[in-house]
């Protein structure tokens, strides 16, 4: 089973390019709308998941919060219509330029990392005469299972608070007389599709806050990160991730206190499954062993396999010829630079268009122009 392209339209346009279905994210959008709002949960959406001002300005559409972990990205979420009131910045290098931009923003809250950090969020807030909303990441030591460049929770990882320091890194917050400590982060990796990841999480958050509750101490926000992942070897048969189950674990397993609300950041689960990557066969090279397809896209343009050894589902939306093997790979002078090996598709020439799917998230947002290419157009489906 293949995609549904306007193939016609799509032979007209420049290729390679970036090609979002926003009905698919619209329907993705319902859908995190409607179960989140079943249990009043507020949802960030992480920003560096796709940048693309269009694609931000429809998200921000319905209502929901952003997730940044740059200056440049709160600037970003403004510009596209989140409220400063919903928009939490994240990052474990905040610097002095972006914690002020934030402050002078307004936005609803820093996810802290380090003591260091705190001290110069105090500092630059006393200087401006503000109070900064603060939620304190916390390192809660749990394994998403997911692959290792892009697992954070573990201890070893760079990013927030030792769980077991919690109390006293509290303490210490409350000290500072220009931070309002509100509440608790965590995010334990991404593309986590193993659910028990995220139960384990709820296990780890109970047992805080019933430290807490023994301290005498109250916040008002947990904040779950991101991090659920999406089906890249069918995202024809499974376009949208299971958001129902996803927000009825939280609602099942966290024991929240009365009056805390509970804070998502979901980013790839959102925006993954509408974008495709479409790139031009420029050369079908049969070698001794292996047929490969050579596309005029390349590692600068989808990084996420070079990078992750990521899977990303090929289609040859031109072809209807039998299928065949090939080695799909792209023009850079990288021996990484390779989509995928041994990849089964419609019999490929020349000429032929290939989606690239699932490549919403972290793909426009990690282009680069190395060798000196230039960067692919973007196009959504109700432009063309």
């Amino acid at each position: 089973m293949k995609g549904n392209f306007p193939i016609e339209k799509i032979r007209a346009i420049e290729t390679p390019f970036y090609f979002y279905d926003t009905e698919l994210l619209r329907k993705t959008l319902s859908i995190v709308k409607k179960e989140s709002d079943k249990y009043g949960y507020h949802v960030h959406y992480a920003i560096k998941a796709n940048s693309n001002p269009k694609i931000l300005k429809i998200i921000a559409s319905y209502g929901f919060g952003a997730d940044c972990v740059s200056g440049n990205e709160v600037k970003a979420a403004v510009e596209a219509g989140f409220p400063a009131e919903k928009i939490v910045f994240a990052g474990v290098g905040k610097t002095d330029k972006e914690i002020n931009l934030a402050l002078e923003t307004n936005i609803f809250c820093f996810n802290a990392e380090s003591i260091p950090e705190l001290e110069a969020i105090n500092e630059l807030a006393a200087a401006k005469n503000k109070t900064a909303n603060i939620a304190l990441r916390v390192n809660p030591n749990v394994d998403a299972h997911t692959h290792r460049h892009i697992t954070t929770g573990l201890s070893e990882n760079k990013f927030g608070f030792n769980w077991d320091d919690i109390v006293d890194v509290v303490r210490t917050a409350q000290k500072f007389a220009n931070l309002n400590l509100t509440g608790i982060h965590f995010h334990i990796g991404s593309q986590i599709t193993d659910f028990s990841s995220f139960q384990n999480l709820c296990v780890r958050v109970n047992e805080i806050q019933d430290i807490f509750d023994k301290e005498g101490i109250r916040l008002q926000n947990i904040n779950l990160g991101g991090g659920l992942g999406i089906n890249y070897e069918h995202p024809n048969h499974f376009p949208i991730p299971d958001f129902e189950s996803y927000f009825r674990l939280f609602h099942q397993n966290l024991r929240l206190r009365d009056g805390q609300m509970l804070h998502v950041e979901p980013g790839r689960s959102i925006v993954a499954q509408c974008g495709n990557l479409i790139a031009k066969v420029t050369y079908v090279k049969t070698g001794r062993h292996k047929k490969f397809a050579i596309v005029d896209a390349g590692m600068t343009d989808l990084i996420r396999p070079a990078l992750y050894e990521a899977y990303h589902r090929i289609e040859n939306i031109s072809s209807n010829e039998a299928e065949d093997e090939y080695d799909v790979v792209g023009p850079i002078c990288e021996s990484s630079d390779v989509f995928q090996k041994n990849t089964v598709m419609n019999g490929t020439k020349r000429g032929d268009l290939l989606a690239l799917r699932s490549a919403g998230a972290y793909g426009e947002v990690m282009a680069s122009n190395y060798n000196l290419r230039e960067l692919p157009k973007s196009y959504l489906s109700e432009e063309i």
